[in-house]
């Protein structure tokens, strides 16, 4: 499969489509692209379809290092970033619905913080003063694009899987607990997106 499409949602919707077909009747498939958009380098480096990202998501520390542009000397108000995340959620009979998620930061003078991946350690969200590298998972969780992505298909995923509506878990807020699902389906991981 390859992940050649514009945007997130076209490649999120590439790799459900292609999930569900694998899975056959009576599945639902989600799946996401995500990725991180600098605006002084016209949206890239983009998603994770687009040719030569992975040498760049490789290492956090060459991160910027690895960039077209070297950001050393811009300015903040030319360093605006946002993490962008589009879940698909497909169905074997078709019904497709696409989410989308945003968090908005900058670009770091130098990475900071041992925690995270990929960009997390050069992306700062200023009302914190803090990478995602350097808070804690749950404030991430709750700031990021992910999070603020998934709880959004959450109905259509109840409505697709033909579940009652049941109330979010504590353990990881806007997802459904599925553990009285029917047993004819295999219950889907929610927790690892």
């Amino acid at each position: 499969m390859e992940e050649d499409g514009a945007t997130f949602r076209e490649n999120a919707l590439i790799k459900a489509r292609a999930a569900v077909r694998h899975a056959g009747q009576g599945w639902v498939a989600v799946a996401d692209d995500s990725g991180l958009s600098v605006a002084c380098l016209g949206g890239e480096p983009g998603g994770s379809g687009r040719p030569g990202i992975a040498a760049v998501t490789a290492t956090t520390r060459r991160t910027t290092a690895s960039w077209p542009v070297n950001l050393a000397g811009a300015p903040e108000f030319l360093r605006g970033a946002r993490f962008v995340t589009a879940v698909a959620v497909v169905a074997a009979d078709g019904r497709e619905h696409v989410a989308e998620g945003e968090c908005h930061g900058v670009i770091g003078y130098r990475p900071r913080g041992e925690g995270g991946f990929g960009y997390d350690s050069v992306f700062v969200r200023p009302e914190l003063g803090k990478t995602f590298a350097e808070v804690a998972a749950d404030v991430k969780d709750r700031l990021s694009h992910r999070g603020r992505a998934f709880p959004k298909v959450r109905r259509v995923l109840l409505e697709m899987l033909e579940m009652p509506d049941m109330p979010e878990t504590p353990e990881m807020p806007g997802t459904p607990d599925i553990s009285g699902a029917r047993g004819r389906r295999r219950r889907p991981d929610l927790t690892s997106a």
